[in-house]
């Protein structure tokens, strides 16, 4: 993209603020945030330029989380901002669904590591309490969620069962008195190490139905293990869990989770951030690949000026239009309580597989550079792989949408 068409489209033709977006959101899907909506993400924005970015790619190299980023990330205020509430004395609303999916978009589009801890509190844990907990629970811990104060994960994927989770889930959960004993193992927590509570999903010896439980990090029985050698997400901390007659009071125990199902309505509201996630990802890569070959010369022209190079671009620019246009749509329906299976399922499928086509066409014109971190296009590329497949893979995904479509599940049993 050149200077001249960058600035153009960086002014609202009303006349109105610069555009956040403009590099990448081709449709101008950004105009439908209010303007506290965008000077609360111009904050985080800000942010992640100037303390964030800086880190990324020694962090990345090294396979450790930036530590340092978090409490200031946290003191943003970006859950629930107090700069979107309304006018003195009228009750506050909850931010809107289309502000948190560009939060989430604007993290990923920086780093998918980055995305992926703040969204494991404000999408995963978040929506474990805000439908797996009593209307009692929610109104105590619900407040701490919104201000970090309680820091918790979700922790649902065990080593031998991950895409069948819903019949292959092993961890034990048996009553004693007013207390729980569970027994088992979870695998690829991420952030696990820095929460307070686990919210852990085990399988009732009485019943066979999953439950769910909050778990003190602390516990007696409790152990996590650091999962080393990874080649994506190389940032977050994911672990593996081990649980053995770990004991957990009653009132710890997510009283609105009483089967898998339950378990499902989670997944079918967390699926949507990842989609968000996928689409962040894919516009971080192409705006690498953007700055790079605007920059580059090759046969004494810049490397964005030759033909084969400016159509790759046009490819991606039209993934990450198309990945906004889905993410949207799907944050509008689910703002009218409109939540289906197959919906969300589309939309982590589509934005994850066009994603990936991104982050290729971005290394590929980055040439022989884009396997280093200097340019990010070999972090987006890497990290895409993960986001790929966790929330669901490819196949699963497209048996959800398949079985709506034509009312057969072709899932094995």
């Amino acid at each position: 993209m050149g200077a001249d068409t960058a600035t153009a489209a960086a002014g609202r033709t009303n006349g109105q603020e610069e555009r956040l977006y403009a590099g990448c959101d081709f449709y101008d899907a950004e105009s439908l945030l209010t303007a506290p909506e965008r000077r609360v993400l111009g904050r985080l924005r800000a942010f992640l330029d100037e303390q964030a970015r800086p880190l990324l790619a020694d962090y990345w190299e090294r396979g450790e989380f930036p530590d340092q980023l978090a409490q200031p990330l946290i003191d943003l205020d970006l859950m629930e901002p107090a700069d979107l509430a309304g006018p003195p004395g009228e009750e506050r609303t909850p931010a809107r669904g289309i502000y948190h999916g560009f939060r989430i978009f604007e993290l990923a589009r920086t780093d998918g590591s980055l995305a992926t801890y703040y969204t494991a509190q404000a999408g995963l844990f978040r929506t474990a309490i805000r439908v797996g907990a009593s209307p009692e629970q929610q109104a105590e811990w619900m407040p701490k969620v919104l201000d970090f104060s309680l820091k918790g994960v979700f922790s649902l994927t065990e080593p031998g069962s991950g895409s069948d989770i819903a019949g292959g889930l092993s961890t034990s959960a048996r009553r004693d008195g007013d207390e729980w004993v569970l027994n088992g193992a979870k695998r690829w927590i991420g952030g696990a190490a820095g929460a307070d509570v686990l919210a852990v999903f085990a399988r009732d010896e009485a019943d066979g139905q999953v439950k769910g439980f909050l778990v003190d990090r602390g516990s007696a029985g409790v152990a996590l293990q650091k999962i080393h050698g990874k080649t994506a997400l190389r940032m977050m901390q994911n672990a593996h869990i081990t649980l053995e007659d770990v004991r957990v009071p009653e009132a710890m125990r997510l009283q609105n989770v009483n089967s898998f199902r339950d378990v499902a309505a989670m997944l079918r509201a967390m699926r949507s951030d990842v989609a968000w996630i996928a689409t962040g990802l894919a516009a971080g890569a192409f705006e690498a690949a953007c700055r790079y070959v605007t920059q580059r010369e090759q046969f004494g022209r810049p490397v964005g000026s030759f033909q084969l190079v400016q159509e790759k671009l046009a490819r991606m620019l039209g993934n990450v239009t198309s990945a906004l246009s889905l993410v949207v749509r799907l944050t509008e329906q689910q703002a009218k309580g409109i939540y289906r299976d197959q919906d969300s399922a589309l939309a982590k499928m589509q934005t994850a597989l066009l994603m990936r086509e991104t982050v290729a066409l971005a290394r590929e014109v980055v040439g022989g550079n884009g396997i280093t971190l200097e340019s990010d296009v070999a972090r987006f590329h890497a990290d895409a792989e993960a986001v790929y497949s966790y929330e669901g893979t490819h196949e699963i995904n497209a048996l959800i949408v398949g079985r709506a479509l034509t009312g057969h599940s072709a899932f094995t049993r």
